[in-house]
């Protein structure tokens, strides 16, 4: 049943532009961007439900901003990655299908320390990321795997997915930062698209705050997606690693102190 969306004042529409403009810029270099403009629309007065499907209506602008430019920019393959695309939607699909049935309290406390775990990682391997290197795994069981995996995930929890894509790119696969970004996009923008589907049968969607928010996205995602390509791989990792380890403090508050 559609939800009602309450009347939104002028001057909300700038605010959710910048926001929207900002969380693109941080999003398609580093991720995390949900970290802003979830609490903006909440703050607006939407509902939860009707935040969440905003959120995820904006936030398919910019993914889909980026992942055009990466692949526009020879940074990621669509045929490469294509198996990787059709399990992450089949995962999103099946994981917002079971979020209704399940209860996400386990992964709301495991997920801060898995990212976390990451960040250490990184921080010991200083090098890791700079370039490409040689793949652990082979592309065809990687992306079958990653794409359900994750593609479930992001459909019926959410937060992190695309640092746990990021990592398992540079770990897996062996793609530098540059890279491993790129794809990453690509996935979310196919999770996002999957999810937005389901948000838009439920009428769970505001379009005005939605629009936006979603054309400073498209300003926003473009912007850092060109960033990306032109400084490389060393530019990216430390705001890759700053936008994991806000996630992390973010979710430990949630969590455990608020």
């Amino acid at each position: 049943m559609p939800l009602h969306v309450p009347e939104l004042k002028a001057w909300a529409y700038p605010l959710l532009f910048a926001t929207g403009f900002t969380a693109g810029l941080v999003d398609s270099m580093a991720g995390g961007g949900g970290m802003l403009t979830v609490p903006v629309l909440l703050n607006l007065g939407l509902p939860v439900p009707l935040a969440l499907g905003t959120n995820k209506f904006q936030a398919s602008f910019g993914s889909v901003s980026a992942s055009v430019h990466y692949v526009r920019n020879d940074v990621v393959s669509l045929r490469e990655c294509r198996l990787g695309i059709a399990m992450t939607l089949v995962g999103a699909l099946a994981g917002a299908a079971c979020v209704q049935g399940l209860d996400p309290a386990l992964l709301e406390r495991l997920v801060p320390w898995l990212l976390a775990a990451i960040v250490v990682y990184a921080v010991f391997k200083p090098d890791i990321g700079h370039h490409d290197s040689p793949p652990r795994l082979g592309r065809t069981p990687f992306f079958a795997m990653a794409g359900l995996g994750l593609g479930f995930y992001d459909g019926f929890f959410g937060p992190g997915t695309g640092s746990f894509w990021t990592i398992a790119l540079v770990l897996l696969l062996g793609q530098n930062f540059v890279r491993a970004t790129g794809y990453t996009k690509v996935m979310n923008a196919t999770s996002n698209l999957a999810s937005l589907a389901l948000f838009a049968a439920a009428g769970q969607i505001a379009l005005g705050a939605g629009a936006a928010m979603g054309a400073g996205q498209l300003v926003g995602a473009r912007l850092g997606a060109g960033l990306v390509v032109r400084r490389g791989a060393r530019f990216v990792k430390p705001l890759f690693l700053g936008m994991v380890a806000l996630t992390v403090a973010r979710l430990l508050w949630t969590n455990f102190v608020h």
